[in-house]
This record gives structure tokens, sequence and C-alpha cells, in this order.
């Protein structure tokens, strides 16, 4: 989210002797627990509130009430307007389910919510923190932009506890805390926070991971030779295994683009988003086959096994989709830039139990898959954000297992599409003389195929002009390498692309945010 937020005006003030303004006649709050004859047929009771709770498009309200005779007693109820913290009420009581708002005061969103702030207090430049409770997008008309109204409690200054009501232009999201400077008593200036507890919680969590998980390799290697003739495994669990070895592809397919675009949709790292929109879409998927292979394995295992800790690996996968959802739908507001994760992860490998082929052993091998799709997935979250120059980066990063012959050679892939930040407004005369903006795309790719040895490519996209870096760790495959660029360079010139610097180097590309891929090979003012 961008721009500013204007904390709503106060309503007008009513003149000496005109009536207050009312909330709309019949407006119910309706309690969780029916409560009968809580209030005295025409009798009122007071009622504030205590805390406010959004799901979906109601408002959990939890409710102080004290009754004529003193006695008080706390009330769940639900509303259909958020009413902040601290607002009192008049309530009766017309059925058991419900209570009424009778005494109508000035708007009831507004008794509690700060509607301005005290610039002698809060001068401008201020840094306000706060947590957002509430979002609701408000009705515009057809060709208005869209508004979304927020209550956010603040968590500093000499206002900490207070809460804000807010316009934005885009919505806030629940639970998310957020920064903004002050710029006057009516608009606030959001900033993005340097360390926020969702890219906490995702390195968390990707340390964990990481952790956990294990080259995709070893455990197709593993299933490449599981004795045909095994009576370890069942009917379906062999289907399972064929139908995994069966999906990878192999070097000829990467060699067009259709088959490219096939391995990277069902490379496991977009199932999630796939299940969350109800469209599989791609019939082929590495994550799926591994959860499928996961599922055959379990109830075949002797009742004895214990695998807690090898299924927790697993079981993460039951529970992932929504913890992508939630971090995909924090990445969508403003973010610092978070420190890049590791490229490519390094080999892990299991320590082997007695009998490799056992069907513990696949488990184990199976749920360490699984973390390690999972850590490229995180790690695509954690890389995802904007830069300190307000540029937007989004970073896909996965892995492919390619069939090489008889070998099986695990492909890695990040994806990075990084767009420019917006411009700033300028007259239309020169508005029209600006050239339009372009998005730049990196491609990494580590895999090591026999038998050029370990290999790594690094290239740039930007306006069809394509720039190259490419390591090997051998000295032979490096000079190999050096004598072909050549001809790679009229086969890249054939295809239409305007090709820049291409080179070789012996080793890995520098390491550390510093020396990474971030110096600009392609000169984009030119």
């Amino acid at each position: 989210m961008t721009g500013e937020m204007n904390i709503l005006p106060l309503p007008p003030t009513p003149a000496p002797g005109a009536s207050r303004p009312q909330v709309p006649s019949g407006e119910l709050l309706k309690l969780t627990l029916p409560l009968e004859g809580l209030i005295a047929a025409g009798q009122s009771a007071k009622a504030e509130v205590l805390s406010l709770k959004q799901t979906d498009q109601t408002f959990e309200l939890l409710l102080k009430l004290t009754l004529d005779n003193g006695r008080q007693t706390t009330l769940q109820a639900t509303s259909s307007q958020p009413l902040p913290q601290g607002t009192s009420l008049a309530v009766t009581q017309p059925s058991a389910g419900n209570l009424a708002i009778t005494v109508q005061q000035a708007i009831a969103s507004s008794v509690a919510a700060l509607t301005r702030l005290d610039t002698t207090q809060l001068p401008p430049g201020t840094l306000l923190q706060g947590k957002v409770l509430t979002s609701q997008a408000l009705p515009q008309g057809s060709n208005q932009p869209a508004v979304y109204r927020s209550l956010v409690s603040l968590l500093n200054t000499a206002q900490s506890g207070s809460t804000l009501s807010l316009e934005s232009p885009q919505p806030l999201r629940i639970g998310s805390l957020l920064s903004a400077l002050v710029s006057d008593a009516q608009t606030l200036n959001f900033v993005p926070l340097s360390n926020r507890q969702d890219q906490l919680a995702i390195a968390a969590q990707l340390a964990t991971q990481q952790g956990r998980q294990g080259s995709l390799g070893a455990l197709l290697n593993a299933l490449q030779n599981l004795p045909a003739d095994s009576d370890q495994a069942d009917t379906q669990l062999r289907s399972a295994i064929e139908r995994l070895l069966g999906n990878l592809p192999d070097a000829q397919q990467l060699s067009t683009s259709r088959g490219v675009a096939q391995a990277l949709l069902g490379s496991g790292a977009f199932l999630e988003a796939q299940l969350a929109t109800g469209n599989p879409g791609q019939a082929s998927d590495l994550k799926a086959d591994l959860l499928r292979l996961v599922a055959q394995l379990t109830p075949a295992l002797p009742s004895s096994t214990s695998l807690n800790a090898i299924l927790a690996a697993s079981t993460l996968a039951q529970s992932l989709p929504n913890f992508v959802r939630g971090a995909l739908g924090t990445l969508g507001q403003l973010a610092s830039k978070p420190t890049p994760g590791g490229f490519p992860l390094p080999e892990r490998l299991l320590q082997s139990l007695e009998g490799s082929d056992s069907l513990e052993q696949l488990l184990r091998l199976a749920a360490a898959a699984i973390s390690r799709l999972q850590s490229h997935q995180l790690a695509s979250l954690e890389q995802s954000g904007r830069t300190d120059d307000g540029r937007l980066l989004t970073t896909w990063q996965l892995e492919i297992p390619m069939r090489n012959l008889q070998d099986i050679v695990p492909l890695q892939v990040k994806l990075q599409r990084e767009e420019p930040p917006e411009p700033e407004q300028q007259p239309q005369n020169k508005r029209e003389e600006r050239e339009p903006r372009q998005a730049l795309w990196r491609v990494d790719l580590a895999f090591d195929l026999e038998p050029l040895g370990p290999l790594q490519v690094q290239a740039q996209l930007i306006q069809g002009r394509l720039c190259s870096q490419l390591w090997a760790e051998r000295p032979y495959t490096a000079s190999l390498i050096e004598s072909h660029l050549g001809n790679l360079r009229e086969r890249l010139l054939a295809s239409g692309l305007n090709v820049g610097d291409l080179d070789c180097h012996l080793g890995i590309p520098p390491q550390g945010p510093q020396t990474r891929l971030e110096q600009r090979w392609v000169d984009e003012t030119a």
C-alpha cells in the first residue's frame, strides 16, 4: 500500500439546542450466547466496548455491561459496524439473542476513535506505530477509486492505546503492524517497517525448514533403485512411485519454451496458489506427487515405528497453503527489502537407516524432499517486497528434477521481476516524452551435470537486451564454455535478442548482499 492515509474528520458540532446525530433506528448487537431477561423490559443498561475483532464482514465485540443495580457482567456480541474499544453505549434487550442501541450519542464510531491528531503533542514528522483492527471497503461510484476504512490501535507515543479511524486507497491487512509519519492533524504518510513481524515469521520458518530439508536426488535415486519385486511396495505405492518418476521432465522437454513453462508450473511452487483458487490447472505437480507418496508410505509402516519427527515436515504441507496465502497478502503491502536468502540450496543428505530401501527410510527422504520444496517457496517470499529505492521485487525460487539419460539432475531456478518505482507527477507535455517503464528480469540457474560439474548461470533481461554471466567450478568446463560463447551469442541474436555481455568465470558467483548480482550490466538510460 502506498500514499497517504486520511484521519476521518470530526462530525459537525451541533448548534445549541440541536439534536445529536442518531445511530440508525433498530441497530442491533447480536449476542453470541442468547440470554433471556438480561435487561428488564422498559429499562436500559450501560455498556462499554472492551475489545474489537473483525471476522469477514462482521465484528466481534466484548462488552462490559453495567445494570441499574450496579451488577456488572461481560458479554460477547457481534455487530455489522465497528465500535472501537472504549465506546460507551446504552442498550436495551428486545429479545434473548440481541441487544439494541437505544441511547444515540454522537456517531458511535467517533466516540472512542481519534478523528484528528493534536499536533502540539504529535508534531509533523512524528512516527506512529499501530495495529490494524478492522478494514472495510466503502461504497464508491463506478468511476471512483476504491477507498477503505480501518480502525488502528496506536502502540507508541502519548496516544498509545487510542484508536485511529483512517481512510486509505488500499486495504490494510487485519492484525498487521504499520508505521506512519504525521503530516498534519488529518493526514498520515505510510512508511515501511524495517523489521516486519511477518517477515520475521517467514525467516524463522525458513530456518526451521532448511533444517528439515534434504536433497531431491537422494529420494529419487532411492526410488529408482527400489527392487521391482520388493514385497514392501504394494500396488498403490508402486503406482505413486511410477507417477512421481514418470512426471519428471527430460532435457529434450526443457529445450522448448512450452516444455519449460510446463516444468515451472509443475515444480510444486504453485500448488497452494492453485488449490486456493480451486483450479489445480496442472496435471502433474511435483509436490502433489510427493504428498501422494507420503500418503501411501505411512499406512504401510509397521505400527511400532516411531516417526513423529519424520512426519513433522510432511504434516506442515497441510498447513502451508494458509501460511503462504497470509504471507503473500502481507507482501502485497509496502515492505522493506529483506535480506536475500541463500541460492542455490546446498546438497543435503540424511543419515541412512539400516536397509536403504526400507519404507521408513523412503518416508524420511520424502518428508525431507517436501521440506526442500517449501524452503524454496519461503525463500521466494523472503526475497519479495520493495527495495530501498521503491522498486517492487517479486521472486520465484524453485527446483526441477530433470532426467539426463539414466541420471536425475536437480535444476534450481530463481526468477526475479523488478518493476521501477512509480514516476513522479510531471506536466502533461513532459509526461508524453517519457519512455515507457520496463521491468527488469533476472534468472539464476544452478545444476551439477556430469561431466561438466557444478554450474551456475545469472542473466538479466530488460527492453529486449540480454546479459549473462556463467560460473564453472572445473577449469576444463570453464575453458569449454568460454570457447563456445561466440556460438551462444549468434544463437541468441538469431532468436531476436539484443545481446550484451556474455562472460564465463572459474569458481562460484560472489556471495553476500554487497557482492551478489546487484551491479547493472544493462545501461537502462541508454
